[in-house]
């Protein structure tokens, strides 16, 4: 039986009416003939910008930036085979970033499947393991039930990503379907009890100290977790990739433990007598190899706040486990403290704030390019709120170690150490807001991963600007490859395009600096430009870190 509010529309027509109704206004693909009949509704959808990109993987990343600026779910579609194959460098991002995503997968008629049809997937088995719920919809009735379960599993508890495979002829079939509402997402808050506890283990101990990462972070959460921060006197640490999570130009902030991290910030870990981490994993890299944190008892004090039930305990044994999202423990925490802090407190956070500032410091490099002093001018030249992307590659030390974020959403780099993330993040952080600055840094193997993006850009005038590190190598790779095995470098050596040339190729604007005494000059023309700028440093392939 159906309500008075069904309707009778095409496949494709419910599909992209229920993504209007659950807020999404930007969509990103590589087209394919598989999912014609919503290319065809999408048409008649104004309000939700189409963008097309040149390879999957870069459309999936740009929807996964797309979801970190905007807290909702980013939306790609792709076809089947080689298509959803590219699709998966995006989704495991957004799996390892719990990041909330939903990639429809275009897919032979329902009538071929399983006959290894042409270019057939088998969603499940290829998803499964990094997507939070994959499925082959095989009823078209049932899509809002679907789309409303997707929207749901991508943003609650740890977010993550979904895959929903599309038989095609579902898509041009007619079907009677009701218009659903939004979806809103459970939202998980601490009990009364833990927060009381939280806030007498907190007062006891003299060296606290937190770890902030994670998803599911927005403006008002950032705000009131840096006053609780204030009012007991807890120095904060970002976890990897995750700066943003806390002003790094704030007295209290320690310092990012990520890749190349601070001794200085390793022994703070180390000597803390109590670790508050708040939506991070505790991760790999955030403990510097599961060392500054004993698996399976660390020797601080361990109160995690996570909203995914499963993660707490799932490495640590924790003395306070607190399930709940960011938001719900930020609303719920006070923001005052009862007793007023002591001498030792006090020295504390003092040591905490200096180890940063130490860091931060801008090392001198042999030869004209200082990439020190490049970041750090950067930092002082743009806005809090200009957004900053990266992939992956030694480049990054230099950008973690030397650029403040200072505003939520101002850092978007993938916790999976993926290449060629910075430049589709970029593109989508200058379509989601074009008033931002977005500065995109890469190495030159980590841009030739998605360079074809510039394309994408082009045509939808994003006007990002693109800072290539070049030193002709995988860096990354060289210098692990030098430390295990010592003069026997071989296969980490790059022949590179005239990356000048190649992006004016494009449309984009592009210019070489060979000394950073010249660069200030060069990115205010960047600034002023109305169309992507990409910028080539070169740099000795010597230099590996700062």
């Amino acid at each position: 039986m159906t309500t008075a509010s069904a309707q009778r529309r095409t496949g494709g027509q419910v599909i992209v009416d229920l993504l209007r109704r659950n807020g999404v206004d930007r969509v990103f693909t590589v087209p394919g003939e598989s999912f014609l009949p919503v290319l065809d509704a999408l048409h008649d959808a104004p309000d939700i910008e189409l963008v097309v990109c040149r390879q999957e993987g870069g459309a999936t990343m740009m929807a996964e930036a797309h979801a970190k600026l905007t807290g909702r779910p980013g939306v790609c579609f792709v076809t089947r085979g080689p298509g959803s194959a590219n699709a998966l460098a995006g989704l495991h991002v957004a799996a390892q970033d719990s990041t909330p995503l939903l990639v429809f997968v275009g897919q032979v008629p329902s009538g071929f499947q399983e006959r290894e049809a042409w270019q057939e997937v088998d969603v499940q088995a290829l998803f499964g393991s990094v997507a939070k719920w994959a499925i082959d919809l095989q009823h078209s009735a049932r899509l809002p039930e679907y789309l409303g379960r997707a929207f749901a599993t991508a943003r609650s508890g740890r977010q993550g990503p979904v895959v929903i495979g599309l038989a095609e002829d579902l898509l041009y079939e007619s079907v009677t379907a009701v218009d659903t509402a939004a979806v809103t997402p459970a939202q998980s808050y601490p009990a009364v009890r833990d927060v009381r506890a939280l806030e007498r283990r907190l007062a006891a101990v003299r060296r606290p100290l937190a770890v902030f990462g994670g998803s599911g972070w927005d403006g008002e959460s950032h705000d009131k977790l840096r006053r609780f921060a204030e009012a007991h006197g807890v120095p904060v640490v970002t976890g990897f990739r995750r700066q943003d999570r806390f002003d790094n130009s704030h007295p209290l902030y320690a310092g990012d433990a990520g890749l190349g991290m601070n001794p200085a910030l390793a022994a703070l870990i180390e000597d803390a007598d109590l670790i508050l981490a708040v939506g991070t994993r505790l991760g790999d890299i955030t403990t510097r190899h599961y060392q500054l944190l004993e698996v399976p008892r660390p020797h601080q004090q361990l109160i995690h706040v996570h909203p995914q039930p499963e993660e707490l305990g799932r490495v640590y044994h924790t003395d306070l486990a607190i399930c709940a999202g960011v938001r719900g423990f930020a609303e719920t925490v006070a923001l005052r403290a009862d007793r007023p802090l002591d001498d030792k407190r006090r020295a504390w956070l003092e040591r905490a704030g200096q180890v940063y500032r130490d860091w931060a410091t801008p090392t001198e490099s042999p030869g004209p390019m200082q990439l020190a002093r490049v970041v750090q001018w950067l930092g002082q030249r743009l806005p809090p709120e200009a957004v900053v992307s990266n992939g992956a590659g030694n480049y990054t030390l230099w950008v973690h170690r030397f650029y403040p974020f200072r505003a939520l959403g101002s850092a978007l780099a993938p916790t999976s150490g993926s290449m060629g993330y910075g430049l589709p993040a970029a593109i989508a952080a200058k379509l989601a807001d074009r008033q931002r600055p977005a500065v995109c840094f890469a190495g030159d193997g980590c841009f030739l991963m998605t360079c074809q993006e510039l394309a994408t850009a082009v045509q939808y005038g994003a006007n990002v600007i693109v800072i290539v590190v070049n030193n002709g190598s995988y860096g990354s790779i060289r210098m692990h490859q030098e430390r295990q095995y010592p003069g026997r470098r071989y296969g980490t050596d790059l022949v590179n395009p005239d990356l000048i040339g190649l992006a004016r190729s494009f449309g984009a604007d592009a210019e070489r600096v060979d000394d950073s005494e010249d660069f200030p000059a060069v990115f205010e023309r960047a600034l002023e430009a109305d169309h992507p700028f990409l910028i080539e440093l070169t740099i000795d392939p010597s230099i590996l870190k700062p």
